[in-house]
């Protein structure tokens, strides 16, 4: 009697899974739900719900536990700026909803620093928004800034993540030139997580609209959320998913940032768990599995490692410098040979250092998977 023996998902679709050693990236698939996010999911399957009734209560809790005015789940970090940009276009004027991406007669300028320009500030665009820099590359100052806003200024964009850069004007003065001219400040802190007091004070910052992606901190990958001012949120909130579907005139331009019912409800408890969490433990875990993975090639000739320690959605990493002049293979050489087995691993890199976030790993095995097939590909044949 023959027996059958079960294919995988990714054998079936013909494509390699991951392990993934490069951080809860949108390009492996984010995060994975917590054992209290899947008991969520499976008690919300049992019934259907209100949509509606779902995304104010989520809302509510979330800013509860944030400290801000209002809170709305959205589809990911960039979803929460696109819809916060259009808010601050339209506040809750329906007719004026209907008009976009045709800005004729609003305030439609969003002005960003230019050392601060990345490839995700085009999300607040998305709606008919047009992007400003201000500044060189050299950098920006409050007086270029404050000279920079006219009548068609409606916000300033403030990536949270680059604000250790130099030369440029800090968060409280954004807020203090841009309120002093009845312009809003919208903050990007897509992955500002860790430290949880940075986590939490940027809804307490005085900013306008504050976003987030739930996938650095538990969340869907999928999902993130916008916080902020409450009459902006619910104008947010009116553009999206749901608010198409409940108003009289459906011409607005959400319908398509829609969220499964699991998603919202995982959203909540991420935040409910990541503000509970013991970091410290979790820090730890990730300095010992780094050991593990250091002390496997260390060792090697041309080989030093580097234990980074930062703030953000990656406070611990690995950074293995390897020596270009050794022989054998180059870092990128190695980074390229860790996606060719099976499973694949996926790393980070940066010239002449791979790059190991060990927090994704999933399982010892994987850490040990990781260990060897570094060592392997760093050392040298022949």
């Amino acid at each position: 009697m023959q027996t059958s023996t079960r294919t995988s998902i990714f054998e079936r679709l013909g494509i390699k899974p991951v392990i993934n050693a490069k951080g809860f990236n949108t390009v492996v698939g984010g995060n994975t739900p917590s054992p209290r996010m899947r008991e969520a999911i499976e008690e919300v399957e049992r019934y259907y719900v209100d949509m509606q009734q779902l995304l104010a209560a989520s809302g509510r809790a979330i800013a509860d536990l944030m400290g801000a005015e209002a809170a709305h789940v959205t589809p990911g970090a960039a979803a929460a700026l696109a819809l916060g940009t259009a808010a601050c276009m339209t506040g809750m004027d329906i007719d004026r909803m209907a008009q976009l991406p045709d800005t004729t007669g609003l305030r439609d300028t969003v002005l960003t620093q230019r050392p601060m320009v990345n490839q995700y500030d085009r999300a607040v665009t998305v709606h008919g928004a047009r992007l400003r820099e201000v500044g060189s590359e050299d950098g920006c100052s409050a007086t270029e800034l404050a000279a920079a806003i006219d009548d068609r200024t409606v916000a300033i964009l403030f990536p949270a993540h680059l604000d250790l850069l130099t030369g440029i004007v800090p968060l409280d003065e954004v807020i203090r030139i841009a309120h002093a001219r009845d312009v809003k400040v919208i903050v990007d802190a897509a992955g500002q997580v860790f430290p949880i007091e940075r986590f939490t004070s940027f809804p307490k910052s005085g900013a306008d609209l504050v976003a987030y992606s739930l996938k650095y901190f538990g969340g869907a990958n999928s999902a993130g959320m916008l916080l902020g001012r409450k009459d902006l949120v619910e104008a947010a909130a009116m553009q999206a998913f749901i608010g198409f579907e409940h108003q009289t005139n459906r011409k607005g331009l959400g319908r398509g940032y829609k969220l499964d019912r699991q998603e919202i409800v995982c959203a909540v408890v991420a935040v409910e768990d990541w503000l509970t969490t013991d970091h410290n433990r979790r820090l730890a875990e990730s300095e010992r599995r780094i050991g593990v993975i250091a002390r496997a090639v260390e060792s090697l000739p041309g080989v030093t490692c580097e234990t980074i320690r930062q703030r953000g959605a990656a406070p611990r990493l690995l950074h293995i410098h390897v020596d270009p002049s050794r022989p054998g293979r180059d870092a990128d050489d190695v980074f390229v040979g860790l996606q060719q087995g099976n499973p694949m691993i996926y790393v980070n890199r940066a010239p002449n250092i791979l790059v190991v976030n060990p927090e994704p790993l999933r399982t010892e095995g994987d850490v040990d998977a990781v260990a060897a097939r570094l060592r392997q590909l760093l050392t040298p044949t022949g």
